[in-house]
């Protein structure tokens, strides 16, 4: 049974060709295009009005050098959030319960924020792995820590966002398995465990939104130090 639980993660193939690419690909077929006429439809409406706001909130600690990452950074967030949101549906596959998906994001957008950082302000790109005002005898330590904790945070990133979502999608398998044993025994319980699981859902609706913003969120704030 329990390992039953975690076959959800597998990659899934069909005849030999791994079907994750085609989960990656399908989200950009979603999204509606806009026409080139002045006037759109509610739907380009709310997706450009929801892109605005996202990307003025995203862009506002960052000063003019970090704005050539706007169109990056908005377009992984609608990416994340949708297949994220994807991979709620029954009989679906979620790429990000990957960790090398995941890993394969963190690590070269953070890596790429290190080496901007190195390139146009080395001096305080390296300044950060000292804090101002340390102690002789602690400074080769802090070094070492911070850069330690530099390192990290690709890993932080990656781990987060698939331990969030792998955690979520196996308690909604739990509980959904609990709702079938208990129906046939116990109704009332099974109705209860039935509650339980549609509140479970709509959280993890926000945890789905929520992670793929934090990432996002949290690789501005790398471009933030370097830039």
């Amino acid at each position: 049974m329990m390992v039953s639980f975690f076959d959800q993660f597998a990659s899934p193939s069909y005849l030999g060709i791994p079907l994750i690419a085609i989960a990656i690909a399908l989200p950009w077929v979603l999204y509606p295009t806009p026409p080139a006429r002045w006037i759109n439809n509610r739907l380009i409406t709310i997706q450009g009005w929801f892109i605005n706001r996202f990307t003025n909130q995203l862009m506002l600690p960052l000063n003019v050098g970090g704005h050539k990452w706007a169109l990056l950074l908005a377009s992984l967030m609608i990416f994340l959030i949708t297949i994220n949101m994807l991979g709620l549906l029954p009989y679906t596959f979620t790429p990000t319960t990957q960790l090398s998906l995941n890993m394969g994001f963190a690590v070269p957008l953070w890596l790429a924020t290190v080496i901007i950082g190195m390139r146009n302000q080395p001096t305080v790109a390296l300044g950060h792995l000292l804090p101002e005002g340390t102690p002789i005898p602690l400074i080769p330590v802090l070094i070492i820590i911070e850069t330690i904790s530099l390192f990290i945070r690709p890993l932080a990133l990656g781990v987060r966002l698939t331990a969030n979502l792998t955690a979520g999608h196996l308690l909604i398998q739990l509980i959904a398995t609990a709702v079938f044993v208990l129906l046939p025994m116990m109704p009332t319980v099974a109705i209860l465990t039935a509650a339980v699981l549609f509140l479970l859902t709509l959280l993890e609706v926000a945890v789905a939104m929520i992670q793929a913003y934090v990432f996002v969120l949290l690789l501005s704030l790398y471009l933030q130090e370097n830039v």
